[in-house]
């Protein structure tokens, strides 16, 4: 049988490893050496002056002739290598049209009027008169309105006046005119002649016309149209022609002398010519008259009360009618380019500015005076001047020809008020001409 036996353990000493031997030793560090010293401190003081504390920052002043901190190794390379090409894009840039009769503005500036003057004859609105025609002299400096009255009443045999103010005398009294003529019927339109400042001309109810001189204050009536058969026989509306057919309005081409345009009760539009041949179908009198119609345009839906030709271009007019619509018409096709409706009621006087090609006003029956800007919209107007506190009608409009950023207009208040426009309405843009020329290329649909 097997039985467990444990032995005694045996060791075996190591050949390879040695007991560690162990010694102490010692070593002394350098000597550290420590020394005191003192030193002079420097006073300061604080002192303080009346000056005013300003938040401005001061800036450092750049220097350019010192060279600049930091070079950077590879810049010159780098401009040295590009610069070819940019001098390549600056040539063609230099050659190109892209820009050309464009115009940096950097602020949007509005367009504003401001009423100078309201002009008005006590006598003439105590009998409550209206203002029905202004006109501005040779010079530009005098003013002329008309007296009459318009919508309602029987005006055949009652006075009216011609009232003339002298913007540029000194003491000007916008409630005493310089010169006060008084007219037997009421006047229904005048204008100042075009080259002699005092003759003014105007047209009366009762169907006569009458030239006054102004300067002459004991007879300023210098001459008279008369009645009789070859004279008008109904209420004269404008003093710029004559014609056999009933004209509310008439305007001059501004660029061809011999060229008008008329307008009609019927509310139709006649291009017309002073060199016509053809004599009239209806003539009765002594005086043989002339047919000038040569073209019809499409009407407005009542009578045309103004017609206003482009004074920047030769076939561009305007119209302006009971119908409320302003029509921008050319004189090369029937229907209109543009046909806006500026109003609900009645319009009674158009007018191109003379300083801008696409500035126009507009008088209402509503009593404001409506300035429209073609460059701005072709839907509403720039601005709508408020002329009359109780919306009675403006009647009549005048660019001042010389002092092109006036304008004068008349109501039925009887007053004449003064309006200068803004810069903006001045001054002609870069490319106001280009568009100009594009409406009158324009095709009628």
């Amino acid at each position: 049988m097997f039985t467990d036996e444990v032995q005694e353990a045996v060791s075996v000493e190591s050949r390879w490893r040695k007991a560690p031997e162990l010694c102490d030793a010692v070593c002394q560090t350098v000597e550290v050496r420590r020394a005191e010293a003192s030193v002079q401190i420097r006073r300061s003081a604080e002192i303080s002056t009346q000056t005013k504390l300003s938040d401005s920052r001061e800036l450092p002043v750049l220097d350019r002739s010192i060279d600049p901190p930091v070079d950077f190794p590879g810049l010159d390379r780098f401009l040295r290598q590009v610069e070819p090409m940019v001098i390549e894009e600056l040539r063609k840039n230099a050659q190109s049209h892209a820009f050309d009769g464009f115009e940096v503005n950097w602020i949007d500036h509005l367009h504003t009027v401001s009423c100078l003057y309201t002009l008005h004859y006590p006598e003439a609105c105590e009998r409550q008169l209206h203002v029905t025609g202004v006109s501005w002299n040779a010079t530009g400096s005098v003013i002329a309105c008309s007296y009459g009255r318009l919508q309602d009443g029987d005006w055949s045999t009652e006075k009216s006046y011609v009232c003339t103010w002298n913007l540029d005398r000194r003491g000007l009294n916008p409630n005493r005119p310089d010169v006060v003529i008084s007219v037997s019927s009421a006047v229904m339109c005048l204008a100042f002649h075009p080259t002699e400042p005092s003759l003014i001309a105007g047209g009366l109810y009762n169907g006569e016309v009458l030239v006054w001189n102004s300067s002459k204050t004991d007879d300023p009536l210098v001459a008279r149209s008369g009645m009789s058969e070859d004279t008008h026989r109904e209420p004269v509306y404008q003093v710029h022609g004559s014609t056999s057919f009933g004209v509310t309005a008439l305007s001059f081409s501004h660029l061809d002398k011999t060229v008008f345009i008329a307008a009609v009760e019927g509310g139709y539009v006649l291009k017309c010519s002073t060199e016509v041949l053809t004599p009239a179908t209806l003539c009765s009198g002594s005086v043989p008259l002339k047919a000038p119609a040569q073209f019809t345009f499409s009407p407005h839906c009542g009578p045309v009360h103004a017609v206003s030709c482009s004074p920047f271009h030769r076939n561009l007019f305007l119209t302006a009618g009971t119908d409320g619509h302003v029509h921008l018409y050319s004189m090369l096709q029937a229907k209109p380019i543009l046909s806006l409706q500026l109003s609900q009621t009645y319009l009674f006087s158009v007018c191109w500015s003379s300083a801008r090609p696409l500035v126009f006003a507009v008088a209402t029956g509503e009593g404001s005076v409506l300035i429209c800007d073609l460059g701005q919209s072709f839907l509403c107007p720039s601005i709508s001047i408020e002329q009359c506190a109780d919306s009675k009608p403006v009647y009549c409009l005048a660019f001042n020809p010389k002092q092109l950023q006036l304008l004068a207009a008349g109501n039925a208040e009887g007053s004449v008020k003064i309006w200068q426009l803004s810069a903006e309405l001045m001054k002609q843009g870069p490319r106001e001409m280009t568009l100009l020329e594009q409406l009158a290329n324009e095709v009628a649909d």
